[in-house]
């Protein structure tokens, strides 16, 4: 399973969210691009890229940074936040960035994301963040009346390079997975999914792998110390 470091940026600084609030925010360095480098050099083969300002304002906002940390990271990085046009996914791929995830597109604009799939083959990631299973938009501030795993279906046969699905009761809790929503997404799709929110320990990287997941971004685990890298990469077998 692929461990994906994540690193959200808000306001130029590395920051997490408590359950996609926006106003529970705690900032862990004024330095993306420094933690860029330190989560590769302790051996990251890759990162999760979030642009808080942009998922918000419906258009990329750090997008310069994003830059300059692919740059400075050497390693495929995905991005998201604020990707509602195929011009922006162009300019990404262009910047580096390995892998695009779209969100709110897919629930506002469906055949949008289709054309981005077909422009970018195998390098958009279907974005599906879930509060009680509906999927929330536009940075987790609105909520729509579509499940996640609908929306999955609605859009597998595309040629997405994976889903990512996120669990917004418990992203930024350390509180561990929702492993049966977790695993209900993986049985209902034929895409690969990677999965996001609540992670604590090696022992919750390796209940994510049993139940199948592709790969777990993990966040605030490593920022607290409570997860060492090398004891995640471990836990996925990403060594």
């Amino acid at each position: 399973m692929e461990l994906w470091p994540a690193i959200d940026l808000r306001g130029g600084r590395c920051v997490r969210l408590h359950q996609g609030d926006y106003g529970r925010e705690t900032v862990f360095g004024d330095d993306p691009v420094a933690t860029a480098r330190q989560f590769v050099a302790g051996g990251a083969r890759r990162l999760h890229l979030v642009d808080l300002d942009g998922a918000r304002a419906g258009e990329p906002v750090q997008a310069g940074l994003v830059g300059r940390i692919v740059q400075a990271a050497g390693v495929p990085c995905q991005v998201g936040g604020g990707i509602r046009t195929l011009e922006t996914a162009r300019r990404y791929a262009a910047a580096g960035v390995a892998r695009i995830v779209v969100g709110s597109v897919a629930i506002e604009q469906p055949q949008l994301l289709a054309e981005m799939a077909a422009a970018l083959p195998g390098r958009i990631v279907l974005g599906l963040d879930a509060r009680d299973g509906l999927v929330a938009v536009r940075g987790w501030v609105e909520t729509s009346s579509l499940t996640a795993i609908d929306v999955a279906r609605r859009h597998e046969g595309l040629p997405l390079a994976a889903v990512v699905y996120t669990d917004i009761a418990t992203d930024g809790t350390l509180g561990g997975p929702n492993l049966p929503a977790l695993a209900e997404m993986i049985a209902a799709v034929k895409l690969p999914v990677v999965a996001s929110g609540g992670i604590s320990c090696a022992s919750d990287l390796a209940e994510v792998a049993g139940v199948g997941a592709t790969g777990c971004i993990v966040g605030r685990a490593l920022y607290d110390g409570g997860l060492a890298l090398a004891a995640a990469a471990a836990a996925c077998g990403d060594t």
